[in-house]
């Protein structure tokens, strides 16, 4: 070694001592870690299948977590340094809690990613006949490209409360015998008018029609016989009647499961990995995390593709309570506990895209098989609504992946004036906590399949492990 060392110009030396490199992580790792990494994204692309939409997510989580030794969280109760709580905040985002060994003075080590993604969902009278078909009105949620989401394969997901409140559990299209459904476009033999429009506006949103049904209900008395036929199939498997659309939640979602991409099955590709890629690694890390120093907190939350509103979104107050109710507990004065608490905000980045570099400032992009990418700053052009974390945190964050063998690179969501984006990180600052963006990068991001690195998910997971510690 020492040999090699004198063989080394000084400027070769300063170099590797004074300047940053980056390298493919897979460049970094030896063949036994990355066969772990394809053994833990074996257990996520089943998640991924499992739990396609917020809810489906949380009850996923819920039986991990209760097959973990995690109890519904008591308020009354105090809680002693290892035991381990949950709390299904309705239905649709969930907070799991590990009680460290530190006084609730010294904060919370707090995991937030979000579930839901981007989607298209039925409107509340949704079902029509026209031309001998019977159709499903859906309205997008989130950022869709709306031309994606046409002549590929779709399932019908969510609940239904009928008028007398009672729950149907709904999902079509996921089993091998089950049907699935689809949106039509035109022939290109007759789509040259459609072919002026933008891209943007190639398949508009009231052109997002689910095609559900083309048989007729036999009787001439019936007008609309198509409609009336998929309601009879519907009311005999649900028990559910036209007007009990007007209280559901359906989501339409692609059909296919998670693949494996690529040759060498480096890669996955599946539907809403934005934001399910950094939920998972977070759920596993807090359910495999005993006895920490501080409490260790994970959330799993809703409704962050628009803005993280209603009850269910982190623009509410659901986790202050959480920490103001344990706080309570412990005697210990609540706004003490969330001033000293510091936050990773789990959330995906953009991938660079070879095929679009453009978009890019390669020097400050993320890219896939480089690791878990911490971005210091979201928002858009002049970091308008985003958090930026301070110097102070980023460096503790540093730290702690380097000292736990994490790979890791920094990242921005493209070029300064060309978008940019949001994360629940605005939120959880804004509560006077410590926090910074850090996730999977993804290409393809907000489409039906979008690809992600399986040693990027695995670092994922390392790295969260490596913060609640």
């Amino acid at each position: 070694m020492a040999n090699e060392e004198k063989e080394k110009s000084v400027g070769k030396q300063l170099e590797e001592k004074l300047l940053s490199s980056r390298k493919n992580g897979l460049l970094k790792v030896d063949a036994d870690e990355i066969e772990i990494a394809d053994a833990f994204c074996e257990g996520y692309m089943k998640f991924l299948d499992d739990a396609k939409t917020e809810r489906e997510a949380v009850t996923a989580a819920i039986a991990l977590a209760e097959a973990n030794g995690f109890m519904p969280y008591d308020p009354s109760r105090r809680y002693a340094p290892g035991e381990k709580v949950y709390s299904n905040v309705r239905g649709k985002s969930l907070i799991l809690c590990v009680f460290g060994r530190n006084s609730l003075d010294c904060g919370t080590k707090i995991l937030a990613a979000h579930i839901d993604s981007p989607r298209l969902d039925l409107k509340q009278h949704p079902i029509y006949e026209s031309s001998d078909f019977a159709l499903l009105k859906t309205h997008y949620y989130g950022g869709v490209r709306k031309y994606q989401w046409v002549t590929i394969p779709l399932a019908l997901h969510g609940v239904i409360f009928k008028a007398d409140g009672s729950r149907v559990t709904v999902n079509i299209g996921e089993d091998e015998n089950d049907p699935v459904f689809t949106i039509t476009d035109l022939l290109p033999h007759l789509a040259q008018e459609q072919s002026k429009r933008t891209l943007s506006d190639g398949i508009k949103g009231e052109e997002l029609n689910v095609m559900i049904g083309s048989r007729p209900f036999k009787d001439d008395d019936v007008s609309e016989k198509i409609k009336l036929n998929v309601m009879k199939i519907l009311n005999e498997k649900y028990g559910i009647i036209e007007d009990d659309f007007i209280s559901a939640e359906l989501e339409i979602v692609p059909a296919f499961k998670a693949k494996n991409v690529g040759l060498d099955c480096g890669l996955i590709g599946a539907y809403g990995q934005d934001d399910r890629v950094c939920a998972y690694p977070a759920l596993k890390a807090v359910l495999e995390c005993d006895n920490p120093a501080d409490t260790a907190i994970a959330v799993l939350t809703d409704k962050e593709e628009i803005g993280s509103v209603g009850p269910t979104g982190l623009n509410s107050d659901y986790l202050r309570h959480f920490l103001e109710s344990i706080a309570d507990n412990a005697d210990v004065p609540a706004y003490t506990v969330i001033r000293n608490s510091k936050c990773l905000s789990a959330d995906v980045t953009a991938a660079f895209d070879p095929t679009f570099p453009e978009v890019h400032d390669p020097r400050n992009a993320s890219y896939c098989n480089y690791g878990l990418a911490m971005c210091k700053f979201t928002g858009s052009r002049g970091k308008s609504g985003c958090n930026d974390a301070s110097a102070e945190f980023v460096s503790g964050v540093r730290k702690i992946f380097d000292d736990n063998g994490v790979i890791w690179q920094t990242t921005e969501l493209g070029r300064v004036d060309l978008g940019g984006g949001g994360t629940v990180a605005a939120y959880i600052g804004n509560m006077d906590m410590e926090v910074v963006d850090v996730g999977v990068p993804v290409l393809c991001m907000h489409s039906p399949f979008e690809i992600t690195s399986k040693l990027d998910v695995y670092m994922a997971y390392k790295g969260f492990s490596a913060f609640i510690r």
